[in-house]
């Protein structure tokens, strides 16, 4: 079994390997390249911690900081950007309807869509036709737009219905 070390987590006070280390004050001031242990002193001194933030320059990047705060802060950044993230990735959810739809059908799939709808989801009601529909194709637009109108004050129609080869579908989108 592999063991995998986080990639993200800097090396702080004891577990830094290298001799010289460029040192950053507390409030961001540079205080010259000093050996590790002085350097350690320094934080320990400060009563915070010494974390290494670049190892691959040279000589390496040592800053003192608290260690816990720092990591805090950046967790609390990156659920912000997930959030923001997720709110952008709202759903497109899909409806398919028919011609010949029943009543209680027809409201079960209004009443669902309303729900996304009021989440943020915007829909897409849809109808295939299938042999002679094909030549009533206003039957399955007077269909679509029923439903459009049905979820009217949640919604409005973001795109006609249109129709594409056999299929026919409008999309609705929240109102603000």
């Amino acid at each position: 079994m592999l063991c995998i070390a986080k990639t993200d987590e800097l090396l702080i006070n004891d577990q830094i390997k290298v001799a010289e280390v460029m040192v950053i004050g507390p409030n961001g001031e540079k205080m010259g390249v000093k050996r590790l242990e002085d350097a350690k002193t320094l934080a320990n001194y400060a009563g915070l911690d010494l974390v290494l933030m670049s190892e691959n320059s040279t000589p390496a990047v040592a800053k003192i900081m608290d260690y816990n705060k720092y990591r805090y802060e950046r967790q609390k950044k990156l659920k912000e950007a997930q959030k923001k993230q997720r709110e952008s990735n709202k759903e497109i959810k899909e409806y398919r309807l028919s011609v010949t739809i029943d009543i209680h059908d027809f409201e079960t799939r209004k009443k669902n869509a309303a729900e996304y709808l009021k989440k943020g989801h915007k829909i897409k009601a849809f109808i295939r036709f299938k042999g002679r529909q094909m030549a009533h194709t206003e039957l399955g637009k007077d269909v679509l737009l029923k439903f459009a109108s049905e979820l009217s004050e949640l919604s409005q129609i973001e795109i006609e219905p249109k129709l594409e080869g056999k299929q026919m579908s409008v999309l609705l989108a929240p109102k603000k």
